[in-house]
């Protein structure tokens, strides 16, 4: 705990493009170094929006993945503690399990691409072209991943399924904790935005095929960072 000013006082300004996930990493590198040892107490969010010369909501975005990650815990009325230097082997997102979501997401989204690509109406592919060219654009991480859930709900919309739809509803905010974790940790969001733009173009050609493939590819991506964030035993432990 000793080492925490030194650490502190090492400023290492970054640039604005990425920031949360440049901030996430180095200090997720501190922890699992031992840097930051399991019970050091973190410094105040302005002290870090300091030290990486980024704003507070930077800071606050960064803070949280690490606490998803289940490296650091916030105890009210104490501040945010380092709890360990491994990742949690069970991540929870907004009351479902990554397991949770890993085992369902193919059994919902890939079909749901599939019927998009028959049933879709030219509004909702415009709405879905129009946000994968907000995706391409976006520096902002988690204006992205308000995106991304946009992206998902709309062809669980467009895939003229009203339980496809409800349960992508109801998983958003999970949805949404697992894409914002996931594209921090593997810097992912341009990958995710050409398979993004795969699955459009299925659906713009009215392919059910090719759009449950290319659907099938991404949540297969997305599988791979989070099974080599928890180990694949626990991913898939039954």
């Amino acid at each position: 705990m000793s080492e925490l000013p030194d650490w502190l006082s090492d400023a290492k300004p970054i640039s604005r493009k990425n920031a949360a996930e440049a901030v996430f990493e180095d200090i997720r590198s501190a922890i699992t170094s031992g840097q930051l040892a399991v019970g050091t107490r973190f410094p105040s969010e302005a002290q870090l929006a300091e030290r990486y010369g980024v704003s507070r909501p930077i800071v606050r975005e960064a803070l949280r993945s690490l606490q998803t990650l289940g490296l650091t815990q916030t105890r009210t009325g104490s501040g945010t503690y380092v709890v360990t230097a491994t990742p949690s082997p069970e991540l929870i997102y907004g009351g479902y399990s990554a397991r949770d979501l890993i085992e369902a997401r193919p059994f919902i989204e890939v079909p749901a691409a599939g019927w998009a690509a028959r049933r879709r109406t030219d509004r909702q592919l415009e709405i879905l072209l129009e946000l994968c060219n907000k995706m391409d654009e976006q520096e902002e991480p988690q204006l992205w991943v308000l995106l991304d859930s946009q992206f998902h709900g709309m062809i669980a919309e467009a895939s003229g399924n009203a339980l496809f739809a409800k349960i992508v509803a109801d998983a958003s905010e999970a949805l949404s904790r697992q894409s914002e974790m996931v594209n921090l940790m593997a810097g992912r969001r341009s990958a995710s935005n050409l398979e993004h733009r795969r699955i459009v173009e299925a659906i713009k050609a009215g392919s059910a095929q090719e759009a449950r493939e290319a659907m099938q590819t991404h949540l297969g991506e997305v599988e791979q960072v989070v099974s080599t964030l928890i180990g694949e035993d626990q991913a898939h432990r039954s």
